[in-house]
């Protein structure tokens, strides 16, 4: 074989790194795989646009036919993002017999299924290393380097919109929206933020988390997901308080064969290493039982670092190419026949630590009556503070608890909240005391 031809659908931030990559350090990748990897096409809505790479006009192209039906073409990359035309497009190349590279987490959480299986069926390849955590191997670490492994929990900061916008409200004491129209003007977040903000974009990342490190097909819907628009920076300056601060989790955890699948603020203590990456950066930190606790970091968007893992992709199937094979690694990392259906364990049946804000009445009784309804309903408070800084006409009280039931919290904090005295809906906060 003299070469292996790429064809790369969308070229836009993701698919000019992809290129510039490609294209820059052509040299190096001949060396490391043995054979001139090729942009032979390049397929977009607007093709003239100027960009940071100049590329031969003659293989740019608004029609991604061009790709599909192009023999020469061995790997295609999909770059557009969204469900309908990437999940066309994909399952057409798979068709063709191309092996497939996409970077389109929001697909794969909800079609991966269907993807995985058509590309078993046709003996090709699909790379995905780039849909979690930009440039960061986490998807490779969970398929091969920790394949003698048990996964036993990941937590994960893997949405740098979200860590940017609580870092910087930690740092500066800023509301949430004021915050967010800064990371708007400087790009860090989108004209509209819903799926950052409000975690989607999180759960999307953890259903491909989960699907990888307990060989499983998971429904997007049933990962509990919620985001940071209600974080205050009253709550934030109680958190530091206590020792804590809020990051934005994507959680799974192995309990006997139930899988925990959750995306919400999580307090974590100053010391353990996930509160202390900021900014846009990501990380991922999993527990396996053999290799113990490991953390992978770095930037977790961007132009060239998620191209970075777009011609990681793209270098280990060519060198399946070369040698004559593919699948050697499963997408999911465990045979076809050996993928479930996630049993996941609702949110309410989940145990934790928690922190409760309310805002009540500062007269006698009061505080009384609340722990009252908490021990009546097995809540137990490890510590608290109450201040007479009036928030709202109320005061603040504030409380950590034991390790309780999801279900036992709600069902106390809707009580609670129905009091006369308690003048606004209780704000509460789960906490991960274990990691470090």
């Amino acid at each position: 074989m003299k070469k292996i031809n790429v064809g790369i659908v969308g070229f836009g931030t993701v698919g000019t790194g992809t290129a510039k990559i490609l294209i820059g350090n052509s040299l190096l990748i001949e060396e490391r795989i043995g054979v001139p990897i090729v942009v032979k096409k390049i397929a977009d809505h607007h093709p003239e646009k100027e960009r940071e790479i100049s590329v031969d006009p003659a293989i740019l192209t608004k029609d991604a036919n061009e790709i599909l039906n192009d023999p020469e073409i061995d790997i295609v990359v999909e770059l557009i993002g969204g469900y309908g035309y990437a999940k066309e497009f994909i399952l057409k190349a798979i068709d063709k017999g191309k092996h497939v590279v996409t970077a389109n987490k929001a697909l794969l959480a909800v079609h991966g299924d269907e993807i995985f299986r058509a590309a078993y069926r046709k003996g090709v390849d699909i790379g995905f290393e780039a849909s979690v955590g930009g440039g960061i191997p986490i998807i490779r670490a969970l398929k091969e380097g920790l394949v003698a492994n048990r996964i036993e929990s990941i937590y994960g900061i893997v949405n740098g919109t979200t860590n940017y916008i609580l870092t910087k409200m930690t740092a500066e004491g800023k509301k949430f929206g004021d915050v967010l129209k800064k990371a708007q003007e400087k790009g860090y977040a989108e004209a509209d933020p819903t799926f950052d903000v409000e975690g989607v974009d999180a759960a999307h990342k953890l259903a491909v988390l989960i699907s990888l490190a307990y060989g499983v097909r998971i429904r997007f819907e049933d990962i509990y997901t919620e985001g940071i628009s209600k974080i205050t920076p009253l709550d934030i300056e109680f958190a530091r308080e206590f020792g804590y601060r809020i990051k934005l989790l994507a959680i799974t955890k192995d309990d006997k064969g139930k899988i925990e699948a959750r995306v919400h603020p999580t307090m974590l203590k100053e010391s353990a290493m996930l509160a202390n990456v900021d900014g846009v950066f990501n990380a991922i930190y999993v527990t396996g039982d053999a290799v113990g606790s490991t953390m992978f970091y770095g930037r977790g968007a961007g132009m060239m670092p998620t191209g970075s893992a777009v011609v990681s992709d793209i270098a280990d199937i060519a060198r399946n190419i070369i040698k004559k094979s593919h699948q050697r690694v499963p997408p999911l990392g465990c045979s076809e026949g050996c993928i479930k259906d996630a049993k996941v364990k609702d949110i309410s049946e989940t145990v934790n630590h928690y922190y409760i804000r309310f805002s009540a009445m500062d007269k006698p009784g009061v505080l009384s009556k609340i722990s009252g309804i908490l021990g009546e309903n097995n809540i137990s408070i490890s510590s608290m503070i109450q201040k007479g800084r009036q928030v709202g006409g109320s005061v603040p009280i504030v409380m950590m608890t034991h390790e309780a039931k999801e279900q036992d919290v709600r069902k106390a904090l809707d009580e609670i909240d129905r009091l006369p005295v308690v003048h606004e809906k209780t704000v509460f906060i789960r906490i991960e005391e274990g990691l470090t």
